[in-house]
């Protein structure tokens, strides 16, 4: 049987990767649209969109952390207000809706992989936003919606953390990451591969609605990162030196631990991703991030 998905924030490094999946896929038919396409804010446009699909998937969002705190408003009404257009039009259209969320829905400060069902206390506006998106779905949708948190995301499209140590790497003899500061490097396509057997697998009635933790396995620092860059790249690892977060002031403050637990996978029926070191060497092989190897290292 066909069925029918709609991938919104098609323009954005996820967005990319999640048509890139969907194309394998023979049995769906899909629509992309960016933010020209569509915009999420608009709630008349995005009922007709969602018309008609059996999926949405939910990739558009305001992605500046330090823009949201001098904009929260504006922010918050791309992160929470218009997904709840999304979760609404969902309903009325009986799709089920895969909205994509993040780690800074926590505080940042646990010392143990925060559960899907931990307490929420977002400490910059961005989290702030995204939250107000999250209890919108589940609101809307208490049986048809997912919420899927993400974290350190990167990937070929756009840029991220990993595509600027390598062009660091061909500009600088050293570099100084945060040392302070602990996660999940995830890979776009690995996550959109995820949401795609999450789609597939709520359509058969095998997913439970809710909340679903959507990061690679295993965990290290900012610095471990850019090491493991470095070395997969070809690199020196040595050229990376370690810091602390003082030494980058930024507007929104950060979360020092963002390690998320992936249980609810195995309630779905789904195993959880893949580790982040597995990840990042196959990324760093496509061609978009090979491209920026440099070709040699510096003295």
């Amino acid at each position: 049987m066909t069925t029918s998905w709609l991938v919104t924030g098609a323009g954005g490094m996820l967005g990319r990767d999640l048509v890139r999946v969907l194309r394998d896929y023979p049995s769906v038919t899909f629509t992309a649209l960016d933010r020209a396409g569509l915009d999420i804010t608009d709630p008349d446009a995005v009922a007709r969109a969602v018309a008609g699909h059996d999926v949405v998937i939910n990739a558009a969002a305001w992605t500046d952390v330090d823009g949201a705190e001098v904009a929260e408003a504006a922010a918050t009404e791309v992160n929470g207000l218009a997904v709840a257009h999304l979760a609404r039009a969902c309903a009325a259209a009986r799709a089920r809706l895969l909205h994509v969320s993040t780690d800074y829905v926590f505080a940042g400060d646990a010392d143990a992989p925060y559960q899907e069902d931990a307490p929420t206390a977002p400490i910059n506006a961005y989290g702030r936003g995204k939250l107000v998106g999250e209890l919108a779905v589940r609101h809307a949708l208490p049986d048809t919606g997912y919420v899927v948190r993400t974290a350190w995301l990167y990937g070929e499209h756009g840029r991220n953390f990993v595509t600027t140590m390598l062009r660091l790497a061909a500009d600088r003899d050293t570099v100084e990451v945060v040392d302070d500061q602990r996660g999940q490097p995830t890979w776009s396509y690995s996550l959109a591969r995820q949401l795609v057997e999450l789609g597939g697998t709520a359509l058969r009635g095998a997913a439970p609605a809710g909340v679903y933790h959507g990061t690679s396995s295993g965990e290290t620092t900012w610095f471990g990162l850019a090491r493991a860059v470095f070395a997969g790249a070809g690199l020196d690892p040595q050229r990376v030196r370690p810091t602390t977060s003082d030494a980058f002031a930024r507007p929104a403050p950060r979360p020092s631990y963002s390690v998320l637990g992936h249980d609810r996978w195995t309630i779905a029926g789904l195993a959880p991703m893949a580790p982040w070191a597995e990840s990042l060497i196959q990324a760093l092989d496509r061609p978009a991030l090979a491209s920026l190897r440099p070709t040699a290292n510096r003295s």
